[in-house]
């Protein structure tokens, strides 16, 4: 008696006995997949930009660093560890620099000479304002 409860065919039947159909050789078979003439599709994907943002407020810094810059929408200093690209909350003195010492506020200004700022990769998105749309519409009926 069979172990499966019906006897219908189905995929868990096979024919051992046929043989696998050979896949044509050469040119006269299909391409593989991937490859096209003119080359792979390159995917359409959004140009990038590097920002420095202020920690605090989040808004985009652009004026040139320095020990005394400040940031124009806050007013918090820019030379902090909170700012810098080193600054790790795991690492030895939250510095992935070897620095000999803790600089205790991370948020005041300090005269770090391993200071970078910290740049972040983020889309280029092009937002329609609300006016251009609004005259685009008023176009379409004239």
């Amino acid at each position: 008696m069979s172990d499966r409860q019906y006897r219908q065919r189905g995929y868990q039947d096979e024919d051992r006995d046929r043989k696998p159909a050979e896949k044509p050789k050469g040119p006269a078979g299909p391409a593989p997949r991937g490859d096209r003439p003119e080359g792979p599709k390159t995917p359409n994907l959004m140009p990038t930009r590097q920002v420095v943002r202020c920690a605090k407020c989040g808004g985009e810094i652009t004026s040139p660093f320095g020990i005394e810059s400040r940031c124009s929408r806050c007013g918090t200093d820019l030379h902090t560890c909170g700012q810098c690209v080193y600054f790790d909350p795991g690492a030895r003195f939250q510095c992935m620099q070897p620095v000999p010492e803790r600089i205790a506020p991370k948020d005041a200004k300090n005269s770090c000479t391993l200071w970078e700022p910290r740049r972040t990769v983020e889309r280029e998105t092009h937002s329609v304002s609300v006016s251009s749309t609004r005259r685009a519409f008023d176009d379409l009926f004239k």
